[in-house]
């Protein structure tokens, strides 16, 4: 090629890695099979930007069936975490760990639970550890007292220093999630079969409630474990404990006076997780409030501007199966109306058989419509905020 035919492709060469047009009439390419728009010019076609990688862009490349492990809670002994390593290993999105004398070796056992977690993404490890009456490993974290206790003897500063402890020594043991504090307004006795709170509520009037309660679960919070406020939106005077029957609220319009305060206020607070109750909302939900559109998305999502974690109380409650609901059932019907990790009870013998039931409710769900594929996604990006999760970070695993 002549000397002026080689600087004449290479400046063409060079103009049209830029982008610029180059007339026609000047370019020995003019014959080539570049696109052209008009007449004397040729146009680069530039490509598609490609989306920036994000956990709502990951997950669309999620099988329904890994959307749905993840949003869903498997019970497990705190003696024996092993028992779920099949749940953990095909991707559920959280351990809630029962019993009342933790082992010295827990943390360990659940170090190694978390490390065949699916994808590398380790399921939240949850218990109620709130105090009094509700402690699992008082042995591995000392005694706690009860909430009401705690609001009557100490400054919230004492209360958070307190949990702030509790929480180190929960995290040390592989406990990454505290369902507590109760928010509730309870000043009756309990907790019993009559009355789910009882000593469990900080007091009966919302300011010492909120202000304690939060104290509490900021102490938490500040030791690495996600505190879980519960039982949106106020159980405190319920008519009954929703484990053992049906139960209703008190009045809604009572309801959102007082005991919906607390619940306001740490949602203001940029708390991250709340638990939502089973029990009806007269005047508001006639089906329990964790399956009830009204109460989650409505009041929760809506009115209160909650973008955080939604979970729901065990779906194994009487109060859930008096409503017509197994706990397959429930689990769809609690993804439908906003909330983003459900939970249940079971046997150690029929905890795999429950999981399969919920996991292929909820598919099932997702494709017949029933439950909008978007939805499910965005609870499993609830999920995965809490957990601090970066898909793009995880990549290819």
């Amino acid at each position: 090629m002549p000397a002026t035919s080689r600087a004449l492709t290479a400046a063409v060469v060079l103009l049209v890695g830029v982008g610029v047009s180059v007339p026609a009439a000047a370019s020995p390419l003019r014959d080539a099979h570049l696109p052209a728009r008009g007449a004397g010019a040729v146009h680069v076609l530039r490509a598609a930007p490609v989306a920036a990688c994000s956990n709502a862009t990951r997950l669309k490349r999620w099988r329904l069936r890994r959307l749905a492990e993840q949003t869903v809670v498997v019970p497990a002994e705190e003696t024996d975490v092993a028992a779920v390593t099949r749940q953990v290993a095909a991707g559920a999105g959280g351990v809630i760990l029962f019993g009342s004398a933790a082992p010295a070796s827990l943390g360990r056992a659940l170090s190694r639970l978390s490390r065949v977690a699916r994808g590398g993404i380790a399921p939240l490890v949850m218990t109620d550890e709130e105090g009094g009456a509700v402690q699992r490993m008082a042995n591995l974290v000392g005694d706690i007292p009860a909430a009401r206790t705690m609001a009557d003897t100490m400054t919230p500063r004492q209360i958070r220093r307190l949990a702030h402890r509790a929480g180190l020594r929960m995290r040390a043991a592989g406990v990454t999630m505290d369902l507590a504090p109760v928010l509730d307004l309870d000043g009756r006795p309990g907790p019993s079969a009559t009355n789910p709170d009882g000593t469990r509520s900080f007091s009966p009037h919302r300011r010492v409630a909120t202000t304690d309660g939060l104290a509490f679960a900021t102490g938490l919070r500040r030791a690495g474990v996600v505190p879980v406020v519960k039982h949106f939106p106020g159980l405190g005077g319920a008519t009954a404990n929703t484990d053992v029957a049906p139960a209703a609220t008190r009045p809604w319009p009572q309801l959102r006076r007082n005991g919906l305060r607390p619940f306001a206020a740490a949602v203001a607070n940029g708390f991250p997780a709340v638990m939502v109750a089973n029990a009806t909302v007269p005047g508001l939900a006639r089906l329990p409030a964790t399956l009830s559109p009204a109460v989650v998305r409505r009041v929760l999502r809506r009115r209160l501007g909650f973008s955080g974690l939604v979970i729901t109380d065990s779906l194994s409650a009487v109060a859930i199966r008096d409503a017509g609901f197994g706990v397959p059932s429930a689990s769809v019907q609690a993804l439908r109306v906003g909330v983003d990790l459900v939970e249940y009870g079971a046997a150690p013998s029929q905890v795999g058989r429950v999981t399969r039931s919920t996991v292929h409710a909820i598919v099932a769900a997702v494709r017949s419509g029933r439950l909008p594929a978007r939805r499910l996604r965005a609870a499993v990006l609830h999920v995965l905020a809490v957990k601090h999760v970066d898909l793009c970070a995880l990549a290819g695993r």
